[in-house]
Parts: structure tokens; C-alpha cells; sequence
């Protein structure tokens, strides 16, 4: 049964990141995006990794998704961008990159097919998983999260200054006719 759930949400997951990436609409694409991260989640149940199934759906398919909308709305959705490329070389340079990658997925792919088995993860801890993670968390990678949560920020207050700009392209309004009358009503 677990080898045909996997299965379903393994072509799940491939086809909504395809979505995600060839969808014309921004709010489309974030919606794939939700599809995939629910796969996502669907896959750490599978490995018996309950606790980070749940971290899945609430922290990446409920609150950062919710963010991305929010961006993609406060952005506007119906705004039409430039086709030009902006960087020189853009294209050739990304083409390289996602050759490179999928040279390095065809590596991953062939080499988990071979005979290597995965041994136990030597620290693992006896506590349970949710108190390995927090200990793990706020001790070894105390710095990373920390900066992780700047970035973040960073990227907050960067939205709101984009999304404040008032449009180039807009004229002043006119200003209105002045009533004839006296009494300056109808």
C-alpha cells in the first residue's frame, strides 16, 4: 500500500512542480506550489517523520504560502512585464545551470539505484523527534536559523516598499470643472 501511495504522490509532486513552473498565472503557479508542498508532507509521513509533516503543511503550505500570495497580490497580477532580458547572457548562463542540474539529478538517480544502503544516522536522538529537532535547532544551527530569520524580514519590509511605489505611467487628474452658480451647488 505505502510503495503505491508513494508512487501517486511521487507523479503528484513531479507534475504539480511542472504546474508551478510552466503555469502563465502567478496565483496558478502558487497554488502548485501548495500541491507540491502537501506531496511534500505526504512523503515525511511515509518516513515515519510525523512531526515534520506537520511543520510542512502548517508552516510552509498554511503561513509562507499565504505570504506569497500576499505578495503576489499586493504585486498585481495582471501587470505585464518587459520580455527583454535585463542581464546579459541571461538565458545561455540558465540554460548551463539547468543542464548542470539535471546531469547532477541523472548522477543522484543512478547512484541510489546501486547496492549502498542507508545506515542508521549515528546521532540520532533517543528523546523523539521533536526534541532532537529543537535541540538540534537552537544549538548547532542556532546562527543559521537566526539569519534565515533576518532574510526574512529583510524580505517584508522589501515587499512593502515595492508595493508602495506609486505607477510611473500615471497622469495627474484633471482638475474639476468650477460650478457656475453662485451657491457653487446644483
Amino acid at each position: 500500500m505505502e510503495k503505491y501511495l508513494f508512487w501517486v504522490m511521487a507523479v503528484t509532486a513531479l507534475l504539480s512542480g511542472l504546474g508551478m513552473v510552466m503555469a502563465r498565472n502567478a496565483v496558478h503557479s502558487a497554488l502548485m506550489l501548495v500541491v507540491n508542498f502537501f506531496a511534500l508532507a505526504v512523503f515525511y509521513v511515509l518516513l515515519g517523520a510525523h512531526f515534520l509533516a506537520a511543520v510542512q503543511i502548517i508552516v510552509y503550505a498554511g503561513a509562507i504560502m499565504v505570504l506569497f500570495l500576499f505578495v503576489i497580490m499586493l504585486m498585481g497580477v495582471q501587470r505585464e512585464e518587459p520580455a527583454d532580458e535585463p542581464i546579459r547572457f541571461q538565458r545561455p548562463l540558465a540554460l548551463l545551470a539547468g543542464g548542470a542540474l539535471g546531469g547532477l539529478l541523472v548522477f543522484v538517480i543512478r547512484t541510489s539505484f546501486g547496492l549502498a544502503r542507508f545506515a542508521e544516522q549515528a546521532g540520532s536522538s533517543s528523546a523523539g523527534n521533536a526534541q532532537g529537532i529543537g535541540r538540534a535547532l537552537f544549538t548547532s544551527y542556532l546562527f543559521p536559523f537566526e539569519v534565515t530569520s533576518i532574510l526574512l524580514i529583510v524580505a517584508a519590509i522589501g515587499v512593502v516598499v515595492i508595493g508602495r511605489r506609486e505607477p510611473e505611467s500615471e497622469e495627474p487628474a484633471a482638475p474639476a470643472p468650477a460650478s457656475s452658480e453662485p451657491g457653487g451647488g446644483p
